[in-house]
This record gives C-alpha cells, structure tokens and sequence, in this order.
C-alpha cells in the first residue's frame, strides 16, 4: 500500500503529532508498505529531506508562529498535491489536520483517494487559553476538516465523545502506542537522582511544553511541600514565567530519547496539569517507566490513569488538589511502588507494533469501503 502521510508536523520537532507521524510510517515501512510524508519545514531542513528511516519526507516551506516558535505553519504550497501525485498514493493519511491537512483534504478529494484524519489537538481548548474565546469558530473549522475525510481517528474516547457531540461523523478509537522497551523502570538512576535531589528529595516530574495551556504553574503547590523537589523538563514561551511561578523547580530544557527515558525512570512522582490532552503521551511514558501519575481527569488522561491503581486523578486546574494528591504519594512509599508496577503493567501490551497494526485495519476497512461504494 502507497500511502502519504500529511502532517501538521513532524521531527526534528517534539510534540505528539510529530511523534505519532514519525511512528506512523515506521509502522507503515516495517510492515512492508510504502510511505511518504509531508510536513512544514523545519530550520535547517531541505526541501525534500530522504532519510533513510522510515521514509522520504517532502518538506513544505513554512513560518514559526510568532510568539511561540517551537511550533511552525506551512504556508500555500504546490508540492502536497505533487507529491501525493508523484506517489502513486493508494490513501491520504492526515496527522492533526488543520493547516496543511487541509491542503492534503483536497488533494485526495481531487484524485478520488481516500482519507483518513487522526483528530489529535485540542483546538477549542487552545482558543479558550489563547484567545478567551473562539470555541465556536475552533470547532467548526475541525468539524468541516474531518467531515470531509473517509474516516476520523480519535485517540481517547473523551475526544470520541467530543468530536460526536459537535456532528463530526465516521468517527473511531484509535490510541496511541508506548515504547516499553526505552521507556522502562530499570533505567531508574540513583546517580542522576543525587544530582537533582542533593538532599535526597522526593522527586516530582512533569515532562511536556511549557506553555499556556499545560497549566505548569499548578505545580506550586507541589514546590512548598517539605523534602519535595519538582523537576521540569521541556521548553515552550512560558518557561521564564514559570521559573518565577515554580520556586526551587529544577529546569532541565528539553530531553529526548535514552536520556529522557532516565529522566522518566528517576522520577518518584509524574504529575500532568494540563486540561486539554486528547491523549497525553507523556502520562504512558511515565506509567511505562514504573513510576505513579498524577493527571486532571479531563481528556486523555481519562483512559489512561485508573484512579487508586496506577495513579490519582484530580480536578482540572485545581492547584490545591495537584498538591494534596503530590502529598499523598510523598508520604507513602508503598503506594507509590504499587502504583508504579500497576502502571506498568498496564501499558505493557500497548506497543506501536499493535497500535500500527489497528491503523492498518482502519486502513483496510476505508479501502474496501470506497471500493464498494465504486461498484453500486
């Protein structure tokens, strides 16, 4: 199968979207079929960059977003419509569509291709943090996006239930994958561990962006309990403002790979605060690690964190209760233990591997869908 593979964003950049794309054609190229990627262009990147893994990858010019330049729009282009072209595609596969996906939409709608969209950002939520308002507008743009594909892919059933509830229609679950095998609990280190908590602190870790909607600062609470030392790790605008807001944070910048996964494993706590995750990655990466979740039961989080059992989930935006529920596991070493090896196992089964293959199915199912409808 000939697949193109259209994203909002892709790496070098650290996000979900880029992250699950990036997985999404390993998946596709391991399994023996064909992928392609369209993604903006990143600073310093060609503009047809052909890595050797997983895929090529046909780069689109594109702008930082100001005031947030971690984050790029690609600007009009020719070249997603050449390349699904040149691609001889079989299937659209559009990651977070709201800007390119849009031009990869019509594209395969000219071609009479397929499409599927993977509905994976909070659009609405990022017009209430950013703008106080423009939900409406946010929603309409998503629902006129994904009406248009074949099929919509959501990652939890909180954004299931969303998408359903404002008529976006052919809607299905599909989750996300964790890498057990780098993320893991025996990569938890005491050296570094020394090196963040000199005076043997329990360690509170969030991972993720630092940025409005994250809602980082309700860990300030967290920050005045006694032999408690929260750690940071991202980038975003906000990380000045939140340097003064989270006082004896540790901040460690961004972390990737190896590095990050022994991040992960010596933290004794991983606390999420933002409100607005269709999923929330970083929250399986912790579980994957052993190590016990504090998240807003809101979202995403919802499917992953079994209150009492792998974690506690409190009420969105609520800094008291990030603080109490920090409390609670800092005072009982045995609970955070058990909450870590229920976490674990919980995610165990849930590798790219078997999530790609559910991909495919959905793949297959929109395929012979189309070539139905071709022959009545």
């Amino acid at each position: 199968m000939r697949v193109v593979i259209v994203t909002e964003s892709f790496p070098p950049d650290v996000n979900g979207v880029a992250h699950c794309a990036l997985q999404t054609a390993r998946h596709l190229a391991a399994r023996g079929h064909e992928p392609l990627v369209v993604a903006p262009a990143a600073p310093g990147a060609s503009a047809c960059d052909e890595p050797a893994d997983p895929c090529p990858v046909v780069r689109v010019p594109s702008l930082p977003l100001p005031g947030y330049p971690q984050v790029r729009v690609a600007l009009p282009s020719r070249r997603v419509a050449a390349a699904i072209a040149a691609h001889r595609a079989d299937l659209v596969h559009l990651a977070g569509p709201f800007v390119l996906g849009v031009r990869g939409m019509a594209a395969a709608a000219r071609r009479g291709l397929p499409a599927v969209a993977v509905y994976q950002t909070d659009l609405a939520g990022y017009a209430r943090t950013y703008v106080g308002a423009g939900e409406a507008a946010a929603w309409r743009r998503i629902k006129a996006v994904h009406q248009a594909a074949d099929r919509t892919l959501a990652p939890s059933t909180a954004a299931l239930r969303d998408l359903r509830e404002h008529g976006v229609e052919r809607v299905r679950l599909w989750p996300r994958g964790v890498d057990t095998a780098r993320f893991r609990p025996a990569l938890r280190d005491e050296r570094l561990r020394r090196t963040l908590a000199p005076n043997g602190e329990l360690l509170v870790g969030y991972v993720g962006r630092l940025a409005p909607e994250k809602q980082v600062e309700l860990l300030a609470g967290a920050c005045t309990l006694p032999g408690v030392r929260v750690v940071v790790v991202g980038d975003g605008p906000s990380g000045s403002a939140l340097r003064g807001a989270l006082p004896g944070a540790a901040f460690l910048g961004r972390r990737t790979g190896d590095e990050l996964a022994r991040l992960f494993a010596s933290l004794d706590v991983f606390a999420h605060t933002g409100p607005y995750e269709t999923f929330c990655q970083t929250v399986q990466e912790a579980m994957a690690s052993g190590v016990p979740v504090v998240a807003p039961a809101a979202g995403g989080p919802l499917d992953l964190v079994d209150h009492g059992r792998t974690g506690l989930l409190v009420p969105p935006g609520d800094p008291a209760a990030v603080r109490d529920a920090v409390a609670a596991l800092a005072a009982d070493p045995a609970l955070r233990r058990a909450y870590g090896a229920a976490g674990r196992a919980a995610v165990e089964g849930r590798t790219w591997a078997a999530v790609g293959d559910l991909l495919l199915d959905h793949y297959a199912e929109v395929l012979g869908e189309r070539a139905a409808a071709v022959a009545a």
